[in-house]
């Protein structure tokens, strides 16, 4: 077997932030959590006792209900499913903003109070204001709106990745319908993506401050509970020093073979395509307290301190959104990604409601001897034939020759290929891609895909009617190589180091800087985000010229985040290597 490491990997897959304080404490089953939660209960001195167990879209309703139900003291178990509106209502309630698209819709602006029928909710907390010395517990997704002023609140959130998981296994539904059974999951996720999390989102952030607890039942059977508080403070924390979220690791039909052996995974699979390792969006953040661990997904961190992590500009211009994504694309020993094209911004905002595009770029990380890219037009290109020639492709026809339309690029490690909203795309086989981008990743228009099938065994979604809207035809070979291909130029050099601005095109709004150095280097955030892969050497050490933060370990290919509050700090080689070449990738945001 080929081998991409002379070492054993020290890759990290389970980062984690410490919580030191000593007062919080996890409770761990279903047994334990309940009786920690009526022991809070008997200490409300209030006679009626109202106790809210807001739930985000994805958690097993069918396991936390029936133990819930068994092991809390309650004399009116309500679940919030039963005060929405009709299935057929909410249907047609989501649908402008779900379409008939099998991927695309439109990012909606609802909360979660049209989901419920408001009769039912008047009636209900009627019956809760007239009702006696109870303890009265109401359940579910929306649960908090019904009682918006409860005497204990419970938050059990989800990760989306963990909700993806479930989706594939058809285990959940989206909100307020019983759907999880339809035939393509993927339906479930762009409801969950275009609507659920939006509407769920909305909610969180109105109750970040009254959480009492946090559920955690991101594990199936293996229940978690800590104080609310316990999980501000991790947050806190985190938006005051560097640190990585959990990457998550997924097949793919032209997945590699190199992040298994770099990135210390299972053998077993088939291959492994993607890695997000900083897709706040998607990823987890990982909060240790004391032995134990709670997972949360890492949004929470954005919308709990947008101004902390990315600093006042980039707030200002993103809102708590999180702009900038790293993700690994692996097709070592794999095959060719989808050739693609992303939306332009005015396409985006009108068709999807983004307020910015999905503009890229690859960084090898690796590279087979053969390897290519192909990126932009040939000279010369005729946009009739080659979307006739796609749309050929695609109806079964004679196979798509990409290479007679579309330009190739030879590869070496460490090249690095820009790639601006409307230039057609994709990594060829025999590369590891480090893909930093802007982050509305879904928004990725298929051109084609050599003809294969999705990990499902269905057909993979083509969009060139929407492509064909976007290309930019005047993206050809002389343009691209001016502009797109290793556009790299030296800003700064010391004792040990260098600084290399390496992209990206003025059309893109994130800039990347890599160091190469052998003794510490000196960076400072400038009052902004830093996005940073180690993409050469073993083992480098982040610190703090001023102690703010404990020292960070970072080993091979891990990317961690350093938010804009940390300012100054430094990068240096660090564990048995002291003094070896190191190289790390920063990207930020051009303010």
């Amino acid at each position: 077997m080929k081998r991409y490491l002379n070492k054993p990997s020290k890759f990290n897959n389970l980062p984690f932030v410490e919580v030191k304080n000593t007062k919080y404490k996890v409770e761990n089953g279903w047994e334990a959590i309940c009786s920690r939660l009526n022991k809070k209960i008997e200490t409300l001195t209030c006679k009626k006792k109202l106790v809210v167990i807001e739930t985000y879209q994805g958690v097993i309703h069918e396991e936390v209900i029936s133990n819930l139900k068994v092991g809390l003291k309650a004399d009116w178990f309500i679940l919030a499913e039963d005060y929405m509106l009709a299935e057929d209502e909410i249907k047609k309630l989501v649908f402008p903003d779900v379409t008939n698209d099998r991927i695309f819709g439109f990012l909606t602006r609802l909360g979660i109070e049209p989901f419920f029928n408001p009769e039912k909710v008047r009636n209900l907390q009627n019956d809760i204001e007239n009702a006696g010395e109870e303890t009265i517990v109401i359940y579910g997704t929306g649960a908090a709106h019904i009682c918006p002023k409860p005497d204990l609140l419970v938050y059990a959130d989800m990760a989306r990745w963990e909700i993806q998981l479930r989706m594939r296994k058809h285990l959940v539904d989206n909100i307020g319908v019983k759907n999880r059974n339809i035939p393509d999951w993927m339906l479930l996720y762009k409801q969950g993506f275009f609507v659920d999390w939006r509407v769920c989102d909305r909610l969180k952030k109105r109750l970040f401050d009254k959480w009492d607890f946090v559920l955690d039942t991101n594990k199936q059977g293996h229940p978690k509970l800590v104080e609310g508080k316990g999980i501000l403070e991790g947050l806190e924390l985190a938006s005051n020093r560097p640190f990585s979220v959990v990457p998550f690791f997924d097949p793919g039909p032209w997945g590699g073979q190199w992040m298994k052996e770099v990135c210390n995974l299972d053998p077993e699979p088939q291959n492994y395509a993607w890695c997000f390792n900083c897709v706040p969006e998607e990823n987890s953040l990982l909060l240790k307290f004391g032995g134990d661990i709670i997972e949360i997904p890492s949004i929470n961190l954005v919308f709990r301190h947008p101004k902390n992590l990315m600093g006042e500009a980039v707030h200002g211009r993103f809102g708590d959104e999180f702009p900038i994504r790293y993700d690994f694309l692996d097709t070592m020993q794999g095959g060719h990604l989808s050739l693609q094209v992303h939306p332009l911004t005015e396409y985006i905002q009108e068709k999807f409601g983004m307020h910015y595009t999905q503009d890229e770029s690859y960084y090898m990380m690796d590279v087979e001897e053969d390897a290519i890219v192909y990126l932009g037009l040939k000279e010369g290109v005729n946009p009739k034939a080659m979307l006739s020639d796609l749309e050929v492709a695609q109806e079964g026809g004679a196979v798509f020759d990409a290479e007679k339309h579309i330009q190739t690029w030879p590869m070496k490690k460490h090249d690095h290929v820009l790639i601006p909203a409307g230039t057609v795309h994709c990594s060829g086989k025999g590369s590891m891609v480090l893909e930093i981008s802007a982050t509305p990743y879904i928004f990725t228009f298929k051109l084609w895909d050599w003809g294969r099938l999705g990990m499902d065994g269905k057909p993979r979604p083509i969009n060139i009617e929407h492509g064909k809207n976007v290309i930019q035809w005047d993206r050809t070979t002389e343009w691209t190589q001016n502009n797109l291909v290793n556009q790299i130029e030296k800003v700064a050099e010391g004792d040990g180091w260098v600084e290399e601005r390496t992209g990206l095109h003025e059309r893109e709004f994130i800039e990347t800087h890599r160091h190469w150095f052998t003794e510490k280097t000196e960076h400072h955030t400038n009052g902004g985000v830093h996005v940073i892969c180690l993409v050469e050497g073993d083992e480098v050490i982040v610190e703090s010229p001023t102690d703010a933060f404990e020292p960070f370990v970072v080993n091979y290919a891990e990317v961690f985040v350093v938010p804009a509050k940390v300012g100054a700090y430094t990068i240096r080689p660090y564990g048995s290597e002291v003094g070896q070449k190191c190289a790390t990738l920063k990207a930020f945001v051009r303010v």
